[in-house]
């Protein structure tokens, strides 16, 4: 799944209603601006055999899952970005270990995507966005 699956369409009547804008388009811009910082971070968790699944929440409030490496509120920023692995997602039951295997089946190159669990008000999902 790519981010832009998980925009609203425009609405039909050609209107900007606001209360029809999604969250995630500010996430696009916020990424656009982080994606060096969350590419060195996952580098670095591969390269210390952290972990070979590195996954990033995106998130606009407050998780107990990960650990922040990009603060909106430091930053001006409308999203948080949290580091986080395969391994502390099944530890939490995020994934169930009989998905373990789909997940990474579907994982991409963490050298070129980072794996987002984007969670908005509607609940939460894992995006793949490219790093370049």
């Amino acid at each position: 799944m790519d981010l832009q699956d998980l925009l609203l369409p425009p609405s039909e009547d050609g209107g900007d209603d606001k209360k029809k804008d999604s969250p995630l388009k500010s996430l696009k811009v916020d990424l656009d601006f982080y994606k060096e910082s969350i590419r060195e971070v996952a580098a670095e968790l591969l390269a210390e055999d952290y972990t070979q699944y590195p996954i990033f929440i995106a998130h606009q409030h407050e998780v107990k899952v990960g650990e922040i490496i990009l603060d909106k509120t430091e930053l001006g920023t409308d999203w948080t970005i949290q580091a986080s692995s395969l391994e502390e997602f099944l530890e939490v039951g995020i994934i169930k270990e009989d998905k373990k295997d789909a997940f990474i089946k579907k994982f991409k190159e963490p050298e070129d995507f980072m794996c987002l669990f984007v969670i908005v008000p509607e609940g939460a999902n894992f995006v793949f966005y490219p790093y370049y």
